[in-house]
């Protein structure tokens, strides 16, 4: 059986594929390898024959970009949709977050209380978007086609490879770390971010039933584990020192910690439906939103404030601040937890809580790549997802040494574009498409011809980046808005991307459908 692929982007849309090997019998699977195998030739056909070999001994998922079908899913349990978020999001890199109250000079009780808040807003953003995943069975990027168009949804793509990069080499840094800790610094921190970024390398290079695999049971290992924490550490919180700031300033300090931790929590958004294609059709989008919101937002928040209570005393502790700014958090939870035994025994296991972040971010790298031209989906996914691992690599050597510059910039980056990304999909699907997938030619995800032609998408998703950019507060610029609170300035660049998105889209798409008709 000849296979065609996607030789150029304007090509035949509609291809056939070796079939799915999983759900054949063993001499058809055979019989269908060997007839892949026969044609197939050159480089590529290898690769794309031992793919499917691969599917078949391990369900790697030969064709993950592909839609799925209702009628060949095979659903996880329910009670995934939260605890998968829970393994990813309770781990080292949202514990060192939570220092960022300090860091801006905000109270305990301020930093607490924004970050809920916020941890919620952005959860509240990623469950709606994975209520898209069980109707569609769909990819987060194949469905933004229906509202930012072919062309435009690339660049949702290329935005979704690098911040799943910048996900996985936090939670490298973070490992690595702890890793460097617990060997009393004989394991070098380049060789931490190394051990973690391959242990996460091999459950995605399973596929989808490998992440889950692993996310399924490991969120109970890190709950137990931060619970303990919250035991030995917790008393240790300053409740006592007020801000360090205050007036127009300090509300500057709290919008800009708000649009750091909501965009932790909304940078899911992109591709949360990535997981959820094996749920079936009439799954409740009611249960698929609130286990999601409350899989990301409590785990989020149970790992952030215990950094919040530890980030509070470094001002009162010179031993402990001292420790933190020359070798790190992990030798930090060491110097803090007792006895020392014990307390390199949890870093032990909090290095496996960076792994779940990696696992989800790594299998969602390599399918935007896949998804972002049909030439790409010619080569293999476990192709490109050795390539996300070694861009994981030199961002987590490169970053090693400025953890908290990382998470303040990037996390921060994140909110920006997700928020004009959730904008367009919701307002495509709620005002556009009256909320009904039935008004969605699913059939045609892969078809350019079928899609918008995306002016409105494009330019909407542009000017809420302008928004972004007016109202940003980073180490290396403020936005002209943004100046204008406070002696640091206030982040409101998320808050501008939602108004300047929103006002665009709208006029734009009726104009679209009105001259273009699609």
């Amino acid at each position: 059986m000849g296979n065609d692929y996607y030789v150029d982007e304007k090509a035949v849309e509609t291809v056939s594929a070796v079939p799915q090997l999983s759900d054949q019998s063993s001499d058809e699977v055979d019989s269908a390898a060997e007839r892949a195998r026969e044609g197939n030739h050159g480089f590529l056909g290898r690769l794309r024959y031992y793919e499917n070999v691969l599917d078949r001994k391990l369900g790697i998922e030969a064709q993950a970009v592909d839609r799925v079908m209702p009628e060949d899913r095979h659903p996880p349990s329910t009670a995934v949709m939260a605890l998968m978020w829970a393994s990813g999001t309770m781990n080292l890199s949202c514990f060192t977050t939570g220092f960022l109250g300090w860091e801006f000079g905000l109270s305990l009780k301020q930093t607490i209380l924004v970050t809920i808040f916020g941890s919620l807003l952005g959860s509240m953003v990623t469950g709606w978007c994975a209520t898209m995943g069980p109707g569609t069975g769909l990819r987060q990027v194949a469905i933004s086609r229906y509202s930012f168009g072919w062309w435009p949804s690339k660049i949702i793509a290329v935005l979704n490879v690098i911040e799943q990069l910048g996900w996985s080499s936090v939670g490298c840094i973070t490992g690595g770390l702890a890793l460097t800790a617990v060997s009393d610094g004989k394991v070098s921190l380049v060789l931490g971010v190394i051990i973690i970024a391959i242990v996460g390398l091999v459950f995605s290079f399973v596929g989808l039933k490998g992440v889950l695999l692993y996310e399924k049971y490991a969120w109970s290992v890190f709950f137990i584990i931060f619970m303990i924490m919250f035991g030995e550490l917790a008393h240790f919180a300053d409740t006592k020192t007020p801000a360090s700031v205050g007036g127009a300033t300090l509300a500057g300090q709290v919008l800009s910690l708000l649009g750091v931790v909501y965009g932790s929590s909304a940078s899911w958004s992109s591709i949360v439906s990535d997981y959820y294609v094996q749920y079936p059709v009439n799954t409740s989008k009611t249960k698929v939103f609130l286990l999601t919101s409350l899989g990301i937002c409590i785990p989020t928040c149970i790992g952030m404030v215990m950094g919040c209570c530890v980030g509070s005393t470094m001002g009162i502790n010179k031993e402990w601040a001292d420790t933190y700014d020359n070798s790190g958090v992990g030798e930090l939870l060491q110097t803090i937890l007792y006895p020392r035994a014990f307390a390199k025994f949890l870093l032990v296991i909090l290095v496996l809580s960076g792994i779940g972040m990696n696992c989800i971010a790594i299998y969602s790298a390599a399918l935007s790549i896949q998804l972002f031209a049909r030439p790409l989906q010619a080569v293999p996914r476990f192709f490109w997802t050795l390539i996300v691992f070694v861009g994981i690599l030199l961002l987590g050597v490169a970053g090693r040494d400025h953890l908290l510059d990382v998470l303040e910039n990037f996390l921060a980056l994140l909110g920006y574009w997700n928020t004009a990304f959730f904008v367009i999909v919701f307002t495509e699907h709620y005002l556009f498409r009256k909320g009904n997938l039935l008004n969605y030619d699913l059939d045609a995800w892969n078809n350019s011809s079928k899609m918008p032609v995306g002016l409105a998408g494009l330019s909407a998703f542009l000017l809420g980046i302008v928004g972004c950019i007016l109202g940003m507060v980073e180490t290396w610029y403020v936005g002209p808005v943004a100046k204008l609170i406070g002696d640091g300035g206030g982040d409101i660049g998320n808050q501008l991307a939602f108004v300047f998105t929103l006002v665009s889209y709208v006029p734009l798409r009726f104009l679209e459908l009105k001259y273009i008709g699609r």
